[in-house]
């Protein structure tokens, strides 16, 4: 029992809170613009119950692997910082080739989901694991490193709606955009905690380049294109009053975050991180959802 938590520890599962409420979005979406392609008199416990749990562990094997991944190419990094010193690699909890072993059955699992999910899907695999997998390069060639780790939890809404339907559409796309946004945006903040030994290693983050104040800054500005995102689906989607209050409420966490974090006290980051955005996700998630199926 004590080896799967550290595995766990090791992925921080914790976090999958964050694309997990947007990929069921996809998902519900899915199912809506599947039931109005055509009639189907089986129970929808048949119809959707088998992909629904495809999604879910397509979602944790990749989030995974992605984690995973980043913890073993980090592992020295993480041993000199003291914020990170503890974590299972550099620890000694988990070895490096463990470490590896698990990444790999990660990324064999999910790409198995995705071929009993549909040809599309598996199709596409090797391009979602790149995406996700390759983010942990970035931090050593690019400040832009929060926007990859960001496009790679949009492919949560898109990815949920084409396991459904087979197809592309404008409106989880949009939602992805959202969580591009939303995602590279708090990971400013999150990264606001390593600055100093950002810099003494050469390793690249916006506030590591531009500084905490300009950083906040454009996680600000990102915060506020994640918000017009969801504004923009809610008009385009013709939604109903219950999204609206999911959207009040999920710019209302994106706010709350900005004013709990301040370039001279970082106290509050991991409020802001994991508290602030975990609650945003799954109540704007709900929301959205329950608009959805009522309406």
């Amino acid at each position: 029992m004590s080896t799967v938590k550290n595995y766990l520890s090791l992925v921080k599962f914790s976090h999958t809170i964050f694309a997990m409420p947007f990929a069921m979005i996809g998902f519900v979406l899915g199912v809506i613009h599947h039931e109005t392609q055509g009639i189907n008199s089986a129970p929808w416990y048949f119809r959707y119950g088998l992909k629904l749990i495809l999604v879910v562990i397509c979602m944790i094997t990749a989030r995974s692997a992605a984690m995973g991944y980043n913890r073993y190419l980090d592992r020295d990094f993480d041993a000199k910082n003291p914020r990170t010193a503890k974590r299972e690699i550099p620890a000694g909890v988990i070895s490096p080739r463990n470490a590896m072993a698990f990444i790999i059955g990660s990324c064999l699992l999910f790409i198995a989901a995705t071929y009993c999910i549909n040809t599309l899907c598996f199709y596409l695999s090797p391009i979602a694991l790149f995406v996700i997998l390759f983010y942990s390069y970035t931090k050593r060639f690019t400040a832009l490193c929060h926007l990859v780790l960001g496009i790679g939890l949009s492919l949560a809404p898109i990815g949920a709606f084409l396991a459904v339907t087979g197809a592309f559409s404008l409106l989880p796309i949009l939602f992805s955009f959202s969580v591009v946004f939303w995602v590279s945006g708090f990971d400013i903040i999150f990264a606001l905690q390593d600055i100093d030994f950002d810099q003494s290693q050469q390793l690249y983050s916006i506030p590591a380049v531009v500084g905490t104040s300009k950083g906040l800054r454009i996680s600000q500005l990102l915060h506020v294109m994640s918000a017009t995102c969801v504004v923009i689906a809610g008009v385009y989607g013709n939604f109903h009053w219950l999204y609206w209050v999911g959207v009040a409420l999920f710019i209302g966490m994106l706010v709350y975050q900005h004013t709990i974090v301040k370039p001279n006290d970082l106290s509050k980051v991991n409020i802001a991180f994991m508290t602030a955005n975990g609650i945003a996700s799954v109540v704007f998630a709900v929301f959205v959802i329950a608009d959805l199926i009522i309406n």
